[in-house]
């Protein structure tokens, strides 16, 4: 396996289909689906070596919304708790969608 220089930002296997979901958080209102995709995206990609514009884009939502992190990540486990947030949205079968 090829090693990447230090320097040199790693492109993500999934960063297109983010970039999507990106660009819609950056532009939509604040619901459960969209607090699910936003945590779902900061665990994805934090540490990632690249990405760096998605990573800054996230941070502008969690902004934008008035959150950090950990009160995102509450609100979620809120939500899962209550019910199946990706239920009847089309995922691909039950595929897990986290790395």
């Amino acid at each position: 396996m090829a090693s990447t220089p230090a320097n040199q930002e790693q492109l993500h296997p999934q960063a297109r289909g983010d970039r999507e979901i990106v660009n819609s958080l950056l532009t939509e209102e604040q619901t459960d689906y969209n607090f699910a995709e936003l945590a779902r995206l900061l665990i994805r990609y934090r540490g990632f070596p690249g990405a760096k514009d998605i990573q800054a884009d996230l941070e502008k939502v969690l902004q934008k919304w008035q959150l950090t992190e950990q009160q995102l990540y509450e609100k979620t486990r809120q939500i899962h708790d209550a019910g199946e947030v990706y239920k009847g949205r089309g995922k691909k079968g039950d595929q897990d969608d986290w790395s």
